[in-house]
């Protein structure tokens, strides 16, 4: 029977494990940060999200993609790796 429950409950928990995050009330708004990411020279920015208390968004430059973190205060980028 604990063996059920504890199935029951990971099952109705995996939804809110793979959702994004909401952004704090003193972060940078997605258009802030999508400003921030043209002004660096991305010309697209794809699935711009909160995610573990940064911005998080796949974007284009000079025809390759990148997953890029943004810092949801300053703006500073976090993580910039090219995706494959």
């Amino acid at each position: 029977m604990k063996s059920l429950l504890l199935f029951v409950a990971l099952v109705f928990a995996l939804p809110s494990w793979a959702s994004a995050d909401t952004p704090g009330k003193d972060w940078m708004t997605a258009q802030q940060v999508t400003e921030k990411l043209r002004s660096l020279g991305y010309t697209e920015v794809r699935e711009l999200e909160a995610d573990d208390g940064h911005w998080e968004a796949d974007v284009v430059k000079d025809g390759r993609i990148f997953e890029v973190h943004v810092d949801p205060h300053s703006g500073a980028l976090t993580k910039n790796e090219p995706k494959h």
